[in-house]
């Protein structure tokens, strides 16, 4: 039975033939693969403390959990601190403890993976937060303040103006609500300036569309790793050459990585997103100091 956003969801779909394939048919690992997977993001102290100064910055967690302040508000996206599932490990700790963390005023979710909307974390976080979700999501958060929004709708909370923007994704949280409630990104409009969130996403049109629309973007929270073996992700995970095509199709100021080096999703080595990122960046003769990949728990200020 087709799901309710099935005519939105990317393709070709990806089902368990193609997972069988994968899984069976491994593709060969490169002689360096040992030495790129142990490039890890370190740990780097200091995000609780900019986080609870009031100060706009921004904050790595890990994964696709960005923690930032702007307007004087904390928004915390997709959290996750702990395991997917209790199954799948994290490779690099979480860059600030949950115990650590000031209550958060905007938790924003981009869809319904486990990755991405981990249930167990988000029933730790302050029950007084505004939570905003993609559409047919809301039931599942069990938390008083939930928004629901469709592409392109806005909410504001104070001086926060948040838009859901479209990704080339799916959803599906058990085998039988495939594409029953909807996926997507987020622009977060405030007093300091722009910042964009594109949750799960492969490569597409809906970059440059957004840039259009939006305007400026000062802060482009993209993902770059969970892409191999290509043949499979190429329908649901930009690579890190797609996310700079997609920082150059906004039109964003900054680059700021995730989406890496937190969970071994993927066949490619946890360590070579940025390895391949920076690259690209240098090919391209783009300012250093507009790629910021981070340390988890590294602060930068936005402003």
């Amino acid at each position: 039975m087709p799901g309710r956003f099935e005519e939105r969801a990317s393709k070709p779909a990806r089902g368990p033939r193609d997972l069988l394939r994968w899984k069976l048919k491994p593709e060969p690992r490169a002689a360096n693969f040992a030495e790129l997977d142990a490039l890890l993001p370190k740990l780097r102290p200091g995000g609780s403390a900019a986080l609870a100064s009031g100060e706009s910055c921004a904050v790595w967690i890990g994964h696709a959990t960005y923690a930032f302040r702007l307007g004087g508000q904390l928004v915390i996206t997709d959290p996750i601190w702990g395991t997917i599932s209790g199954v799948s490990k994290r490779l690099s700790p979480p860059g600030v403890p949950l115990a650590e963390m000031p209550a958060a005023d905007l938790v924003l979710i981009t869809h319904d993976h486990r990755d991405h909307m981990d249930l167990p974390t988000i029933h730790k976080l302050s029950p007084a937060a505004t939570y905003i979700v993609p559409l047919g999501n809301a039931h599942r958060l069990k938390h008083p303040n939930v928004i629901e929004l469709d592409w392109w709708q806005s909410h504001r909370v104070g001086s926060l103006e948040i838009t859901l923007v479209p990704s080339r994704h799916w959803s599906m949280r058990m085998p039988w609500n495939r594409n029953d409630s909807l996926w997507g990104g987020y622009i977060v409009r405030g007093p300091e300036g722009t910042v964009y969130h594109s949750g799960d996403t492969a490569w597409g049109e809906h970059f440059a569309e957004i840039g259009a629309r939006i305007g400026s973007i000062d802060w482009a929270m993209l993902p770059i790793g969970g892409y191999a073996p290509r043949w499979f992700m190429e329908t649901q995970h930009i690579d890190p050459i797609e996310a700079g095509r997609a920082f150059e199709a906004l039109g964003a100021k900054n680059l700021l990585a995730m989406h890496w080096g937190t969970f071994r999703l993927t066949d490619e080595p946890a360590g070579e997103p940025p390895v391949r990122l920076r690259a690209w960046w240098a090919e391209r003769g783009l300012d250093p100091d507009r790629l910021w990949i981070y340390d988890v728990g590294e602060s930068r200020p936005l402003r």
